[in-house]
This record gives C-alpha cells, sequence and structure tokens, in this order.
C-alpha cells in the first residue's frame, strides 16, 4: 500500500511537471502554490492517521505509543475524541484511572515524552493542575490521561506512564489497616 501510494503521488507530480495540470492543485502553475500541494501531499502520503467504518460512521483513528516503567512500548490506533485513559483501558494498558476519568484523582498520570506534542494540548485546566500536584513523579510535560482527548494533531504522541502512582483511596485504607 505505502509504495503504490508512493507511485501514484510521483505519477501525479510528473504530469503537473509535464503537462502544468494537478487534479488537486491550483492551476494557476505559481512555484509556492505547487510546493505547498507537495508538502501537503506528502503529509497524506506518509500520515499514521487512519480512518474505519462503525456501522453508517467513518471513524478517524490516530497512532499512539504507551511507554511503561520497563520501557516496553504499545502501539494503539485510538479514535478521534476518545480519552487516553479510556484507549488505556480498552487495550489492557496499566493506567489506573481511579476515578473512572473524572479528574478527581492523579491515578492516569502521564508524561508527554515530546513537547512539540505537549504544546498541542489544551492548557491543563485548575482542576487539572490541582489533581497533577498529587502525582507521583510529576514532569514539565505531566497530564492526567482522562484530560487528554485524540485529536489529528496528536497523531504519533508517546505517552510514559510512570514507575507508581499515588491512589489516596487505597493508601489510607492501607494505612488503617
Amino acid at each position: 500500500m505505502f509504495v503504490s501510494r508512493v507511485s501514484r503521488f510521483g505519477t501525479q507530480m510528473v504530469k503537473h511537471l509535464t503537462k502544468g495540470t494537478l487534479t488537486s492543485a491550483p492551476k494557476t502553475g505559481n512555484l509556492p502554490k505547487v510546493s505547498n500541494y507537495f508538502f501537503h501531499s506528502l503529509h497524506q502520503t506518509f500520515s499514521t492517521t487512519t480512518a474505519h467504518e462503525e456501522g453508517d460512521k467513518v471513524v478517524e483513528e490516530i497512532s499512539v505509543t504507551f511507554v511503561d516503567k520497563d520501557e516496553m512500548e504499545t502501539h494503539i490506533k485510538v479514535p478521534i475524541g476518545m480519552s487516553m485513559l479510556e484507549a488505556a483501558h480498552e487495550h489492557d494498558i496499566e493506567l489506573e484511572g481511579a476515578c473512572e476519568g473524572s479528574c478527581a484523582c492523579s491515578t492516569c498520570h502521564v508524561i508527554v515524552r515530546d513537547m512539540e506534542y505537549y504544546n498541542k494540548l489544551e492548557d491543563p485546566t485548575d482542576e487539572e493542575n490541582d489533581m497533577l500536584d498529587l502525582a507521583f513523579g510529576l514532569t514539565e510535560t505531566s497530564r492526567l490521561g482522562c484530560q487528554m482527548t485524540a485529536k489529528p494533531e496528536l497523531d504519533g504522541i508517546c505517552l510514559e506512564l510512570p514507575s507508581a502512582t499515588r491512589n489516596f483511596a487505597v493508601d489510607r485504607y492501607a494505612k488503617a489497616t
């Protein structure tokens, strides 16, 4: 599939350069617009964003990598709009989420490995920051998985799971007994 997409792209570029027409590019023929088309098409050719059908709907997905405390990587596809916590649970990734995604704990704490992806996220709310203050191993790029929603800009994001979590409900219970 990869080779056929690259071949199709190359064929279309050759046609444009020899005949001056390109099916999706503007017909003005100026170089900046052709180069914009080239880079847009190149992104589409190499993007890992995928789509599949569920009933009558087409569901777009992004690629996400979870890295556990032993540095084992798990690559999954996450539907646009789904939280990273939900995606982790669907794929049996050990991301706790004691409050079931209501932003009332820090057990779904993840670390975004690349600052470029971290900057594409919406700013954390005050509630999320309050919960992050309780998280084990807090870093500059820490977020709660329940507050991170899959969107196309996050395609390829890598999320690290901290080596431990703080579950105050369980920890307090364990101390009381």
